[in-house]
């Protein structure tokens, strides 16, 4: 039977770099820098907001006397700076889903990174012209877990939520997929405090191992055969 779904949405941290980790690191570093304490609490509530929300609760966590655009240039500007120094790695099979879906079907981006970060990452790594559209969740009204973004890039694709299956990491990444229509693959990061809550993942209509899963899971949802020799 012929696949409902026609295109792929892919999130970026977590999915398709190693990053997570680091935007951590940026947020706390800029609340020690103002004399306050960044906890995991913090990074769980704040995953999937767009820069612009980001910033303000970590403008208002600090008690900084900057504006929020000047906190998230400075959180930005380190995250661009760890790019440049190579600490923004592809995760393993990162390329090898990219590549074997987008020569199937459409593929897009929906990021919480900002627009100068994706561009950078994807320019960088070699992976920009796999995407036929990426979407910042700075250009929409709201960052995840709400739907906007996944519904943007599925309408700069000319498809529909209910036409697309995404790849998330994270509970607010799944939420808001889901809020979308879309199918979800969750790859759930193995790593304590960044794993999916269970009710999240609940959402999700696969859940995958590491990205060579993924990459056989989308293929089977789009009603491809399996890639030559994958494992």
């Amino acid at each position: 039977m012929r696949s409902r779904l026609h295109a792929v949405v892919f999130d970026l941290d977590g999915v398709l770099v190693e990053s997570d980790h680091l935007w951590e690191e940026m947020w706390s570093g800029y609340a020690e820098r103002h004399g306050a304490r960044w906890r995991s609490e913090d990074t769980t509530t704040v995953q999937g907001m767009s820069s612009r929300e980001w910033s303000h609760y970590l403008n208002r966590l600090a008690g900084a006397t900057e504006s929020d655009t000047d906190t998230e240039r400075a959180v930005v500007d380190g995250m661009v700076d760890a790019f440049e120094r190579e600490r923004v790695e592809l995760l393993p099979g990162a390329r090898e889903v990219v590549e074997a879906v987008s020569a199937r079907v459409p593929v897009a981006l929906a990021s919480s990174a900002p627009r100068r970060l994706i561009d950078a990452v994807l320019r960088g790594h070699g992976l920009a012209g796999h995407f036929t559209a990426t979407v910042s969740s700075a250009e929409v009204d709201r960052g995840k877990p709400h739907p906007d973004v996944y519904l943007e890039a599925a309408a700069r694709i000319g498809q529909h939520g209910g036409d697309c299956a995404a790849v998330e990491d994270s509970s607010n990444g799944i939420r808001a997929a889901h809020a979308a229509g879309m199918t979800v693959v969750a790859l759930p990061n193995p790593t304590p405090g960044y794993r999916p809550a269970p009710d999240a993942l609940a959402l999700a209509t696969e859940e995958a191992r590491d990205l060579a899963d993924v990459r056989e899971r989308l293929l089977r949802l789009l009603g491809h055969p399996a890639t030559q020799g994958s494992s």
